[in-house]
């Protein structure tokens, strides 16, 4: 998962920790718009759903990377994606068995026995071309750019594209990705699927949640790396907001005006933001011990979030991805947000 560079170290951080998962629900029964109790569940698993079509390319495929240079892909036989969510894609539209490498965010079940190609989240440029890649695709936040230098001198083709931070992106991203892999029937066949399964998503959240602003849920999106001693409060970039506005809630760290991606946790910038659920990654509450030791960040109890313990938790390598499995991670969030959202 590639987003704002504060959280890619943040990502490279959750991602390393070798924890359990910890999540949240919603009581049953209980179907009233709201926040609810976070209480146990078990996790979905961590798969993606490549299409059944297959996809077949039609190469060479020449695209305009993100940054500005004119890239030929001529072979797709041996493919490095060096993010979490761009791994997700090549996966999911059918490109799996062509992948050799994964970065240390891909951690979806298909993936988890490739080698690992980063470092701390950093690309290993020698353990990239290692594996002898035909066509290497990174986004914009990757590096370090000396390793980036490094693999294209090699004459490996090698495909840029701008990270993912919103629902909108979705199509563009997917679309962008199946362009240079020279399967554009794939990549539209699997924009369609997802953005139908969002639509659905949309379509079941209970009626009447989030209609009038002063009834809309503050949510506060929280990073959280307790082995660290790491405690971050989300703002407008922090790449969270699109998914929380979709579920009729506010953003409540862009709301109390955080322009950043992150800034460090206090007291008195939750107090401001004052969430009536905080939004978090099962690995980063898992980091603090859970709900109970979430309340002992400094300010976290205080809020009506922490008074209600009310915690939204949804899995580190798909919160932010916004891909083909944005839709499940949005029914997540809504359902605990509100209930069942059926």
């Amino acid at each position: 998962m590639r987003i704002p560079r504060s959280l890619r170290i943040a990502g490279a951080w959750a991602a390393a920790l070798a924890l359990g998962l910890t999540a949240c629900a919603v009581p049953n029964g209980d179907t009233s718009p709201g926040p609810r109790k976070a209480v146990a569940r078990d996790a979905a698993p961590d798969r993606v759903e490549p299409l059944k079509s297959g996809a077949k390319p039609e190469l060479p495929a020449t695209v305009t990377s993100a940054d500005g240079r004119r890239v030929t892909v001529r072979d797709t036989a041996r493919i490095v994606p060096l993010t979490g969510s761009l791994n997700e894609i090549v996966f999911t539209l059918g490109l799996g068995e062509n992948v050799v490498a994964r970065d240390i965010t891909a951690t979806f079940e298909q993936a988890e026995k490739l080698p690992v190609v980063t470092r701390a989240h950093d690309v290993s440029a020698e353990s990239v071309l290692s594996l002898k890649p035909t066509v290497v695709l990174a986004d914009t936040t990757t590096g370090p750019a000396e390793a980036i230098d490094q693999i294209r001198d090699a004459g490996v083709p090698l495909v840029v594209f701008d990270p993912a931070k919103s629902l909108d992106d979705v199509r563009p991203r997917i679309e962008a990705v199946a362009k240079a892999l020279g399967v554009r029937k794939s990549g539209a066949g699997l924009t369609r699927r997802t953005e139908r399964r969002i639509d659905a998503v949309r379509a079941g959240i209970p009626a009447g949640a989030g209609k009038e602003r002063k009834k809309k849920p503050r949510v506060a999106f929280l990073y959280l790396r307790g082995s660290a001693s790491v405690y971050l409060l989300g703002g407008r970039d922090s790449g969270a907001s699109s998914l929380l506005e979709a579920a009729g809630a506010v953003d409540a760290g862009k709301e109390s005006g955080l322009r950043k991606d992150f800034t460090p946790i206090t007291s008195e910038a939750l107090a401001k933001a004052a969430p009536d659920a905080i939004l978090v990654m099962t690995k980063g509450l898992a980091s603090v011990n859970g709900v109970d030791g979430l309340l002992k960040v400094p300010g976290v109890a205080e809020t009506p979030a922490g008074l209600d313990r009310r915690v939204v938790s949804i899995d580190d390598g798909v919160l932010l991805n916004y891909g083909p499995r944005t839709d499940q991670v949005l029914k997540s969030l809504v359902e605990q947000l509100y209930g069942d959202a059926k």
